[in-house]
């Protein structure tokens, strides 16, 4: 079982009055950058890389990053750049990129250099995750949600060709022409990196991915609903010639460790500001899926797979506090001791049976004390737990067994 360290690098320092101050009262895309103060990101960014770094040293696998753009939920506004100096200062530890939002860039031939380079200078660690963005990226880059999906296949083909054809060539495509296609840097890894897509289900993107032999990685779904996702990707997959195995799926949770229940507990509720950010005021439906970003086939089946689920989220804003009870009750957040979080892994693992296995171990208000305190807690007790548990299992990883 392959195993990787996440976090969204959240930045705190606003108020819930802020948040409803700013239009339409949204912590993103429209939250003004005034609140930003960059002294205390340069102290942000280079403890979430110290964060990165000593996970390579407590023993996980991979090292995920993401991307979202105007958001204080998250500093990975430029996730290569992040990527480019782990790839320098770490050694082992694969670069899990979850994901580069294709639609957004109107120059992929840029993007598979900058990645090209990541794999060279990580000596092939490079796991390149592409992703479709949320509404908030498309209206942050004046990008067209009606083509977005277009925009995401055309952009992948683009650069699969540009890292597996010798070049120069021509691209004439509907979003994206080029008259000369021969960048000279190439990844190390050949053909070219794995390709993994992470996602909540849309089961386009499931089809599309299974037809691509890509392992599918949940982020954090209901697990009946994504045993439901599972059963789409895996029709696809047969459809194409292959049965698909733990290989194939990947999970994200939330996970703190702390020495006791009790305090997990309380340091876990820095979970609460983490996506939904400060005070906890739920975006408005337009900015996370504007018009035309999913197809109407795509948004029926969506809601249908969630309608048992549909109910406030207290991990996502409009609920008070106690609905933390409801998210730990349920396993939707895992926080304890290592004995109480490795038993509650163990049910996850043993109903999803993932081959990837992504430990969501920060976010919001928890601190960089604690979390180093949790990852140090990892390394001598949860890590080697959970690698037995998917020896038991039979949980093999994407590097155990052809993808």
């Amino acid at each position: 079982m392959f195993l990787m360290r996440f976090t969204e690098r959240a930045y705190v320092a606003y108020s819930a009055e802020d948040v409803k101050n700013s239009f339409r009262s949204a912590v993103r895309l429209t939250f003004s950058n005034a609140h930003f103060d960059p002294r205390l990101g340069a102290d942000l960014y280079n403890e979430y890389l110290d964060e990165y770094e000593y996970a390579e040293e407590v023993g996980f696998d991979g090292l995920m990053l993401n991307e979202h753009h105007n958001t204080p939920t998250c500093l990975g506004a430029a996730m290569n750049l992040e990527a480019a100096i782990l790839a320098r200062t770490t050694k082992r530890a694969k670069i899990v990129l979850l994901g580069n939002p294709l639609p957004i860039f109107d120059n992929p031939v840029r993007l598979a250099e900058e990645l090209a380079e990541i794999d060279m200078i990580s000596r092939g660690r490079l796991v390149s995750g592409f992703v479709r963005g949320t509404g908030i990226e498309s209206w942050a880059t004046n990008t067209n949600p009606v083509y977005n999906r277009e925009r995401f296949e055309e952009a992948h083909d683009l650069i699969i060709k540009t890292w597996t054809t010798p070049g120069p060539f021509r691209w004439e495509g509907k979003h994206y022409q080029f008259r000369v296609v021969n960048p000279f840097e190439r990844p190390l890894q050949q053909p070219h990196p794995p390709i993994w897509i992470p996602g909540v289900g849309s089961p386009e993107t499931l089809v599309w991915c299974a037809r691509h032999h890509y392992p599918y990685i949940y982020l954090e779904t209901d697990p009946q609903v994504t045993l439901g996702m599972m059963a789409i990707y895996a029709q696809a997959a047969r459809e194409v010639g292959y049965e698909p195995g733990p290989q194939h799926f990947g999970y994200l949770v939330r996970v703190h460790v702390q020495d006791t229940d009790e305090k997990a507990y309380e340091v876990g509720q820095g979970f609460l500001v983490g996506n939904a950010g400060v005070g906890r005021i739920p975006l408005p439906p337009d900015f996370m899926a504007p018009p035309g970003y999913n197809s109407r086939e795509a948004t029926r089946r969506l809601i249908e797979q969630y309608r048992h689920a549909l109910r406030p989220d207290p991990l996502y804003g409009g609920v008070d506090a106690a609905g933390w009870d409801k998210v730990v009750e349920s396993n939707r957040v895992i926080v304890g001791s290592p004995p109480t979080v490795v038993k509650k892994l163990r049910q996850v693992l043993s109903v999803l049976r993932p081959g990837i296995l992504g430990l969501w171990t920060n976010d919001g208000t928890i601190s960089h004390q604690d979390t180093m305190r949790c990852l140090t807690l990892m390394k001598d007790e949860v890590l080697p737990a959970l690698r037995e548990i998917g020896k038991e299992l039979d949980l093999p990883g994407p590097f155990e067994r052809a993808p």
